[in-house]
C-alpha cells in the first residue's frame, strides 16, 4: 500500500515536470526540472506560478475526463503554467495575481479540448494557444507597466554579450532573464534531444540578428527578448528541415518586430502564428504534389494502355 502511494506521487510529480518542460516542446521530466531551477534562481515568484499554473491546469483536465495518456505527457498542464507565469508577470500584486493565475489555468484546460479539436481538424496545432486567448481576455482589466528597453546605441556585440543574450532568450521562453537561467533551460532541451538544442540556439541567433537589423535595441537583446520565439519556433519546426525551420522564424521575427512597433504584448503569439503558417503552407504543397501525381500516373496509363493506328503499306 505504502508503495503504491509513493509510486502515485512519484507518477503525479513527473506529470508536473514534463508539464513544466512542455513549455519548450519537450516531454521530459528532467527538461521540466531544469525550467523549474531557472526560475527559482532568477525569481521565485515566478516558479510559485508555474507550479501554481500547471497543477490548476492537470486537476481540471482530470475531472473533465481528459486523455490520461497526454495528461501524463505534459500537454494539459503547460499552458496552465504559462497562464500562471503571465498572471504574475503582468499583476505586480501577488494575492490578485496568484487568484487571476488559477483562475486562468483552469480556462485553459477547459478551453483545450475544443479549441484543439477545431485546430487538428486543419491540421495546425495547439502550442501556446489557449493561454495567449485567456491572457488577452483579462489583460485589458489590469494595469500592465510598461517596461521599456532602453535604447542602446547599436555596436559590435562581443563574444560575452553576445553568448549572453542568446542564453537569455532561453530564459525568456519561461519569463524570465539572464544567462545563467538561460542556460539551465538551454541543458533541460539538451537532455531531452542535443538536436533540438541546436536548432534552438540556431532559431535563437537568427531571430536575434534578424530583431537587431530591424533596428531593435541592444538593451532588449541582452534582456533575452529578441532570441525567445525564435527559440520556441525553431523547436516547433526542428523535424521540417533547416530552410523551413529558418523561414518559420524569420516570419515569427517580423510579426513579432510589427507587434512590438505598436506596442501589442503579443508573447508568443509570433512563434505561434509562424508556426502555423507554415504547418497550413507544408500541407497545401503536400495536397498538391499528392493532386499532380495521380493525374500524371493516369496520363502516363492512357498513354501505354493507346492503341497505336495501324499505318498502311504502300
Amino acid at each position: 500500500m505504502h508503495a503504491a502511494a509513493n509510486e502515485a506521487q512519484s507518477a503525479a510529480l513527473r506529470t508536473l515536470l514534463r508539464s513544466l518542460g512542455q513549455i519548450v516542446l519537450q516531454a521530459n521530466a528532467f527538461t521540466g526540472a531544469c525550467l523549474l531551477a531557472a526560475w527559482l534562481l532568477y525569481d521565485p515568484r515566478l516558479a510559485c506560478a508555474a507550479l501554481m499554473g500547471a497543477v490548476a491546469a492537470n486537476v481540471s483536465a482530470v475531472l473533465a475526463d481528459y486523455c490520461e495518456d497526454d495528461t501524463r505527457a505534459g500537454l494539459h498542464g503547460f499552458n496552465g503554467a504559462l497562464a500562471g507565469l503571465a498572471a504574475f508577470n503582468f499583476i505586480a500584486d501577488n494575492a490578485t495575481a496568484g487568484a487571476v493565475a488559477i483562475l486562468a489555468a483552469t480556462c485553459t484546460a477547459w478551453l483545450l479540448a475544443p479549441w484543439s479539436r477545431w485546430l487538428r481538424a486543419r491540421g495546425l496545432g495547439i502550442f501556446s494557444s489557449p493561454c495567449l486567448i485567456v491572457t488577452w481576455l483579462w489583460l485589458p482589466l489590469v494595469t500592465v507597466n510598461a517596461t521599456s528597453a532602453n535604447v542602446t546605441p547599436a555596436h559590435a556585440l562581443s563574444a560575452a554579450q553576445a553568448g549572453s543574450g542568446l542564453l537569455a532568450g532561453f530564459a525568456q521562453t519561461g519569463f524570465a532573464s539572464e544567462a545563467l537561467p538561460g542556460l539551465l533551460v538551454l541543458i533541460g532541451i539538451a537532455a531531452a534531444s542535443c538536436r533540438h538544442a541546436l536548432r534552438a540556439l540556431i532559431g535563437a541567433g537568427f531571430a536575434s540578428a534578424a530583431h537587431l537589423l530591424l533596428g531593435a535595441t541592444i538593451a532588449s537583446f541582452d534582456a533575452g527578448l529578441l532570441g525567445f520565439n525564435g527559440v520556441l519556433t525553431a523547436l516547433a519546426l526542428a523535424d521540417c528541415g533547416l530552410v523551413t525551420m529558418l523561414g518559420g522564424v524569420a516570419l515569427s521575427s517580423v510579426l513579432q518586430a510589427a507587434a512590438a512597433y505598436f506596442g501589442w504584448p503579443v508573447m508568443t503569439a509570433p512563434f505561434v502564428l509562424a508556426t502555423w503558417s507554415v504547418q497550413w503552407l507544408t500541407q497545401r504543397l503536400a495536397l498538391g504534389v499528392a493532386a499532380v501525381e495521380p493525374a500524371q500516373l493516369r496520363d502516363t496509363t492512357r498513354r501505354a494502355t493507346t492503341p497505336v493506328p495501324a499505318t498502311r503499306e504502300s
